[in-house]
């Protein structure tokens, strides 16, 4: 993100003014401002209902606007190829005793017979995500609507999931798992030594954050078993916060949070027998703090697979448990010299998803990605004999894998190009054709969510040239069946704006890396003129930059300001151009990194039309880190960096995702201090802005405090922005958002001027 100027002074600044951002008339309907994108409802975006499969496929639900027109939403039901509609539930259905006003339903799941319906509302937040809130029941036949955990605080159960017997209800309070009856209400407590330092059903910031993992506990297909995770987190360090607004006096606000070198949580996966509330213990091999349990699943009633992965992360086991004969059996295990990844971070899937690996062929085989060769493919895994068989052979990367019927997986890549990605098919087999399904006409980043049957599927599609649409389609043939967002207002919208020039490159560096990179030029680039340059980047492992979807607003603006804007992956993002790419920033993180964009920069800056004078780099988070180590190691190139929430020290972040990356710190003591952009503050000689919420519990405040500290020792001037209470997003409070950018544009406009020359 970007900053504005404020006085060049030693440290921190004390105070600010905002100014904001019109460059151009505000009478000129083509251009944006600061306040048309981030204060107003010009832009609104239009998003696609979520919607829930039923009968396999062939029928959907979802919320929409309530026919008699209150301000809440009925769930209407189709029939996927003919569109049929019907109210599903009526929103007045859905009113609460000594209410008026339907619920605000925000998800909902049915049970397995159809019967009822579990409602999720009144939610809060739990690290990223709002995971804990209030949950009812609305009986379909009886038209009874009933809430959950009465005796328990409002907004306060987390991941309520129907048994398959639908009898019951089970969910997460305070760290401990309890059991509801449907039919008499009755409430049974499963476990009892939940406590915040043990978690039960759960997990801890760090499993969400690294491992994407949430929902701590499955039902067995009969509803007879539990299986749960148990964290014991009373050895993990407490980091505080300090909230210094909200009272007179401040408030100490303290977070388990395991850094770089400490141990994890110890881990263990338990069977609770729902009848009687016995728990037994899975004796995993191994010492429970030394080792990680990212995922589980049943495979049937008696059947629990089990991942396991050491800490350093380059050992992955696939266990299974046999809840009748007590055997435990390692299946399949991968090895890697670097790290073994357990959901691969892509352009088209959230890496903070906690899907289940496909289970096909009746039970006996499981689909996982892998990149135990020279690309990542898809492998079919036999649960008896351990026997793999690659069903994606070529010299090519999957990205990301959906799901599968009973004859083909369906799965993301695009072998031709690293910045789009298309649907395939492929047989279960192993034999036969791949098969694109995406149509050519869709160029650019294609995502879908494929119904149980595999004969539907929603399909996003965005572009350098195109907004997201989002569309209910048939498959194979992918012919659109309803569109389910348009963004007719916001397309109509920006049709009318002056629209800058987007274009791909490669670019050679010194050291014979080849990156791709995106630029984005001004409406009306004139090549014989020299424009300043603004580099946008990230540069680890999970994220690529330089893809073929939708950008910004604020991108936009900027390029009819006159700067050209342009992202380049560097080694070691989520490019698909093999392994040996993705893995050569082991134990190398921002040494790396760093170079490449640097020598590629400077490929770049032998442009004609570009203003070597006026060259600004600027990142979020990882991209903050790229930032500063940019900016101190290369002083040369870049004249302006704005970094927002950056890691200026890896030995203050996360063990998982550093330690993934990077190895132990006992181990790797070079890379980390190489790596660690404080080390190198010193060299600082251009303008520096830093930006940090001090509520940011994934990189937190001390980040910014540490190298400031350093740049103070130095005497090197900067200019600092400390956003109270605001979290890693830098969104909470009113205006947060326009302010920060204006203070990144303002800055951005005052060191690297605007405008071609």
């Amino acid at each position: 993100m970007n900053v504005f100027k404020l006085s060049q002074i030693y440290g921190i600044i004390t105070s600010l003014a905002v100014t904001t951002v019109n460059a151009q008339a505000p009478t000129d309907s083509s251009l944006l401002t600061i306040d048309r994108i981030y204060n107003s409802l010009e832009f609104r975006r239009e998003f696609a209902p979520d919607i829930q499969w039923i009968n396999g496929g062939e029928a959907y639900i979802m919320s929409e606007p309530a026919e008699n027109g209150k301000v809440r939403e009925d769930l209407v039901r189709y029939d996927t190829r003919i569109q049929s509609r019907s109210i599903f539930v009526a929103a007045d259905k859905l009113v609460t005793p000594g209410d008026s006003i339907p619920l605000s339903v925000e998800k909902f799941s049915l049970s397995n017979d159809e019967s009822k319906i579990l409602l999720f509302t009144n939610s809060s937040r739990v690290w990223r995500t709002n995971t804990k809130g209030d949950y009812w029941i609305y009986d379909l036949t009886s038209g009874n609507l009933s809430r959950l955990g009465t005796r328990f605080p409002s907004s306060s159960l987390m991941f309520a999931k129907f048994s398959g017997d639908n009898q019951f209800v089970a969910y997460v309070y305070d760290y401990n798992l309890y059991m509801e009856n449907l039919t008499d209400g009755s409430l049974t407590q499963l476990t009892f030594d939940g406590t915040g330092n043990i978690i039960n059903g759960t997990f801890d910031w760090v499993y969400e954050e690294e491992f994407g993992c949430r929902d701590g506990f499955r039902w067995s297909p009969s509803g007879q078993h539990i299986a749960f995770w148990q964290l014991d987190a009373s050895s993990t360090g407490i980091f505080y916060m300090i909230n210094n607004t909200d009272s007179v006096y401040s408030r100490i606000i303290p977070l388990q949070y395991p850094k770089v070198g400490q141990p994890p949580s110890a881990c263990k996966v338990g069977i609770i027998h729902t009848a009687n509330g016995n728990i037994l213990w899975i004796p995993i091999s191994g010492e429970e703090t030394e080792n990680y349990i990212p995922r589980m699943q049943w495979i049937n009633e008696n059947l629990l697979l089990i991942q396991q992965i050491n800490r350093r992360q380059n050992n992955l086991k696939f266990y299974t448990f046999n809840i009748i004969s007590r055997e435990l059996k390692n299946i399949y295990e991968e090895h890697d010299t670097c790290w073994v990844d357990i959901a691969y971070p892509d352009v088209a899937i959230s890496s903070w998803d906690m899907e289940d690996l496909t289970v096909v062929n009746k039970g006996q085989e499981i689909l996982r990605l892998s990149e135990t060769g020279d690309w990542r493919h898809l492998y079919k895994i036999n649960l008896a004999s351990g026997m793999i068989t690659n069903l994606t052979p070529g010299n090519y990367d999957v990205a990301s894998y959906y799901d599968a019927t009973d004859k083909y997986a369906y799965f993301n890549a695009s072998p031709h190009k690293s910045t789009q990605r298309y649907l395939y098919r492929v047989s279960l087999s192993g034999k036969g054709d791949t098969v694109r399904i995406t149509p050519s006409s869709y160029e650019g980043i294609n995502l879908y969510r494929i119904s149980p049957n595999g004969k539907y599927a929603v399909h996003t599609h965005t572009s350098l040239q195109s907004p997201s649409t989002t569309e209910l389609i048939s498959i194979p043939d992918h012919k659109r069946i309803k569109i389910l967002a348009a963004n007719a207002h916001y397309k109509q919208k920006i049709s009318l704006l002056k629209v800058p020039v987007y274009s791909f490159f490669e670019v050679t560096t010194t050291d014979g890396i080849t990156m791709d990179g995106l630029m984005i030029r001004p409406p009306d680039f004139d090549p014989s003129r020299k424009y300043p340059l603004l580099f946008n980047v990230y540069g680890e492992a999970a994220g690529q930059e330089a893809t073929d979807s939708w950008r910004s607003l604020w991108d936009m603006m900027l390029a009819q300001q006159g700067y050209i804007v342009i992202a380049m992956d560097n080694r070691g993002t989520p490019c698909l151009k093999g392994t040996a790419w993705r893995k050569s920033i082991y134990g190398k993180v921002g040494v790396l990194n760093s170079r490449d964009q640097a020598m590629a920069a400077k490929e770049v800056m032998k442009w004609s039309f570009i203003d070597s004078t006026r060259i600004a780099v600027w990142g979020w988070s990882g991209g903050g880190s790229m930032t500063l180590n940019l900016m101190f190691r290369y002083p040369g190139i870049y004249g302006t960096g704005m970094a927002v929430a950056a890691v200026s020290d890896m030995l203050t972040y996360d063990n998982i995702y550093t330690e993934r990356y990077m190895g132990l710190p006992a181990e790797n003591p070079e890379g980390y201090s190489d790596g660690a952009p404080v080390n190198f503050a010193k060299n600082l000689q251009g303008n520096l802005l830093i930006v940090h919420g001090t509520a940011d519990d994934n990189v937190h405040y001390q980040n910014a405090e540490l190298v400031i500290n350093e740049l103070i020792k130095h005497n090197k001037t900067f200019t600092m922005m400390a956003y109270p209470n605001r979290s890693h997003g830098i969104y909470e409070g009113k205006n947060t958002r326009r302010h920060l950018y204006t203070l990144l544009t303002n800055y951005l406009f005052e060191h690297c001027p605007p405008g071609g020359r």
